[in-house]
Formats: structure tokens, C-alpha cells, sequence
């Protein structure tokens, strides 16, 4: 399963980088912000993307002496700066978007259009050979939330050629900018709140702690439960740790077996 995904990642990445340098040189002939706007975020997907290849392949190596619990954290860490990255990004385009309405500039709406289809084409396959795997991983969901702001991205080049093209309204192609930084901006907030919490150890969002414990302390023969902490190690993966106190030595192995059953469902 972790080499098909490395797999699809791979393609994905060539795809991305391919259709980059088309995109690049589109917006630069067709003179369109929401092209070139595009074309910049591609290239942080495919810095993205590189990450989240290597992070899989590192987050394989088997736990060591000095780090006892691998690296499965690394996919964590890649989707933290896949997630920073994109939030810059949108500020970016949103800053040259404010220059462009203040200061209108000729688009050439026919080409920007055509770029924009082939770049919709490319999209739309990359974020379906994703989609399915998307919630498996937070470094996978970076990675297919970069390639889905990608498509995002072609829709608006593409709705902003039609309307230059057959209006001539060239402010149309920067306020389609700022609208594909929103977006962005949305969908990369989130991811860096999650990779944020899965580093701060913080419990995961499905758990109830409280009701988590108050099941603890209703197992029989378990007379206290102390210091209990729940997180996530790394996407999928949810740790929990806890002192309880038995009064006899004997029946651990039963209150070991209960605690177990009544974890299950969390």
C-alpha cells in the first residue's frame, strides 16, 4: 500500500513539475496574473510534493536506539511546511492581485484560456489519483490539498480568460486571483492547525477524554487511574498512556484485558 502511494506521489510530482513550466510561460505571454499566480503555486507543489516523496520513504526506516519511535513523524513535519508555504503563497497573490486592480494591465484572454483548460486537464487527474487516499495521511492530504488548490486555480484562469475575452475586462483577472488565494488560504489554515496539534501531542479530535477516563475508572478492580494521556503519533496511529493502581497482584491480567476491550472503541 505505502510503495502504490509513493508511486502515485511520484507521477503526481512529474505531472505537476511538467505542467509548472507551461503554465510559467503561458502567464508570461498572455501577460495573466491568474496564470502566473497558478504557475507560483505549482511550484510550491512541487517543493511540496518532493517533501511529502521523501517524508514516505524516511518515515519507512525502522525505529533506532536514539530515536525509539522512527521517523513516522517526518510526514507530520512535511505537512506542517506544505501547509506554511501555501499560506504564504496566498498572501503573496493576493498582494499582486491588489497591484493589478489599482493598475490595470492587457490580458490576453484566448491564450489564458487555452493554458487554463490544459492546466484544468492536468489537475483533475492529478487530484483523482489522490483523492482516495487523502484522509489515510496528513502528509497525503498536504499534498492532494496543493494539487486541489492547483485545480482551483485553473478553474478561476479559466473563468477570468472567458470573461476577458469576451468583455475585455482585464480587472477580472486579478479579482480571480485573490478568490483562488482565499481558498488556499482556507484549506491551508487547517492543515497547519492539525499538523500543529499532532507535534503538540495534543489529544486527537474523535477522543473524549473525559468520557475516555470516566470508562477507565469504571473498569472493576481498577481502583485509580492517574496521569492518562492520549495523542497522536502520526496520522492513523493514536497513542495512550496511564498509571492505574490494582489491589491485587492477581488480577491484572483480566483489568489489562478490560481496559483493552473498552479502548477499542476510541
Amino acid at each position: 500500500r505505502g510503495d502504490r502511494l509513493a508511486r502515485r506521489l511520484r507521477f503526481v510530482l512529474a505531472l505537476t513539475a511538467g505542467f509548472m513550466v507551461v503554465e510559467a510561460v503561458g502567464g508570461l505571454l498572455a501577460n495573466s496574473l491568474a496564470l502566473l499566480a497558478d504557475a507560483g503555486h505549482m511550484f510550491t507543489d512541487v517543493a511540496a510534493l518532493a517533501l511529502s516523496v521523501w517524508a514516505m520513504r524516511l518515515a519507512q526506516r525502522p525505529a533506532s536506539w536514539e530515536k525509539t519511535y522512527g521517523y513516522v513523524r517526518m510526514e507530520i513535519l512535511a505537512a506542517l511546511v506544505n501547509g506554511a508555504a501555501l499560506l504564504v503563497m496566498s498572501g503573496l497573490i493576493a498582494w499582486e492581485a491588489w497591484q493589478r486592480v489599482r493598475v490595470p494591465e492587457p490580458v490576453d484572454g484566448p491564450l489564458l484560456v487555452g493554458v487554463a483548460t490544459a492546466g484544468l486537464g492536468v489537475n483533475v487527474l492529478a487530484a483523482t489519483l489522490l483523492h482516495a487516499h487523502a484522509h489515510e495521511s496528513l502528509n497525503i492530504r498536504g499534498a492532494y490539498l496543493h494539487v486541489l488548490g492547483d485545480l482551483l486555480g485553473s478553474v478561476g484562469a479559466l473563468v477570468a480568460g472567458a470573461i476577458v475575452w469576451l468583455t475585455g475586462w482585464t480587472t477580472a483577472d486579478p479579482l480571480v486571483s485573490v478568490l483562488i488565494a482565499g481558498l488556499i488560504l482556507v484549506s491551508a489554515w487547517q492543515l497547519v492547525r492539525e499538523a500543529t496539534d499532532v507535534l503538540l501531542e495534543a489529544a486527537p479530535s474523535h477522543v473524549d477524554v473525559a468520557q475516555l477516563l470516566a470508562d477507565l475508572r469504571d473498569v472493576p478492580r481498577l481502583h485509580e487511574v492517574h496521569d492518562l494521556h492520549v495523542w497522536t503519533l502520526t496520522s492513523g496511529f493514536v497513542a495512550l498512556s496511564a498509571h492505574g493502581v490494582i489491589e491485587d497482584p492477581m488480577d491484572q491480567r483480566r483489568v489489562l484485558e478490560e481496559i483493552r476491550d473498552r479502548m477499542r472503541q476510541y
